[in-house]
């Protein structure tokens, strides 16, 4: 009986999962018919006590994402992912979310704004949200991103910035545009693995123990060059440290982090 039970508490379980999907479902191709109405007709603007003329182009298409942010869950499994940006109260999605065993998952069109970034910048851009793709890996932080992942991560970049254009250095992390908010992926994701794909910023490494940093150069100035928003300087070095020297994570700069802010100043010239 108690063997019956379990049974029945199982399927109603999967049954609801079930129903959460498809009123999200549903609620997706009504708020895309919706947008897509909204964009067949220009609403002329009053500006003062005058109306603004409305003379239709044939020349356009639809804007297109330039940055990719990567992130990592913070949840226990894919399946309470899914749910969490099936549910409407969550008010947070993401274009797609990659599991352990590298399936990928798609969970919004490219070319809609997600909300993944929340408060976010990376130099003068103030609104991430509507310039991105967001995608979330299936990690809770404090464990090591697999290599089917990783794997299928590198495959999706590698069509997405084909697809869109997207400058490699312009994939960044949750962690990078919203210091001392966020820090995700994590210390153990392989960003260096990921620039050897050609995906992401890193810095020469053979030139870093023969770079000399004169008495010039301003490392805060260079993280700022770089995108970090450092308002809060503390957090913007705890971010930067994050993602290019994780073996030493803190809120200092040493000589090290210096001469990687120098030669990353480097690399974001040569573009």
């Amino acid at each position: 009986m108690k063997y019956l039970k379990w049974i029945f508490v199982l399927s109603l379980l999967v049954s609801c999962s079930k129903d959460i999907y498809q009123v999200s479902k549903k609620a997706y191709k009504k708020q895309a018919k919706t947008l897509g109405k909204s964009l067949q007709y220009i609403q002329p603007d009053t500006i003062g006590n005058r109306t603004v003329n409305v003379i239709e182009s044939q020349n356009f298409s639809m804007r297109k994402p330039n940055f990719i942010i990567i992130h990592h869950t913070d949840q226990e499994s894919c399946e309470q992912t899914y749910k969490t940006f099936a549910l409407k109260r969550t008010q947070v999605s993401s274009h797609y979310v990659i599991c352990d065993d590298g399936t990928i998952t798609q969970m919004l069109n490219d070319l809609l704004r997600g909300w993944h970034a929340g408060n976010s910048t990376w130099g003068k851009v103030s609104d991430i949200n509507s310039v991105s793709i967001g995608i979330e890996l299936d990690n809770d932080g404090e464990e090591p991103f697999s290599y089917a992942q990783i794997n299928s991560l590198i495959a999706l970049l590698d069509d997405l910035t084909e697809k869109y254009k997207i400058p490699k250095h312009n994939i960044i992390g949750h962690a990078d545009i919203a210091p001392g908010r966020k820090v995700d992926p994590s210390a153990l994701f392989p960003w260096k693995t990921l620039a050897n794909s050609g995906f992401g910023m890193w810095y020469d490494e053979t030139q870093l123990h023969h770079v000399v940093i004169d008495d010039h150069f301003d490392a805060h100035k260079a993280l700022k060059f770089i995108g970090y928003n450092t308002t809060n300087l503390e957090s913007a070095i705890y971010s930067f440290k994050l993602h290019f020297n994780a073996d030493v994570v803190s809120k200092q700069l040493t000589e090290l982090d210096k001469k990687i802010l120098y030669l990353l100043e480097q690399e974001v010239f040569k573009d």
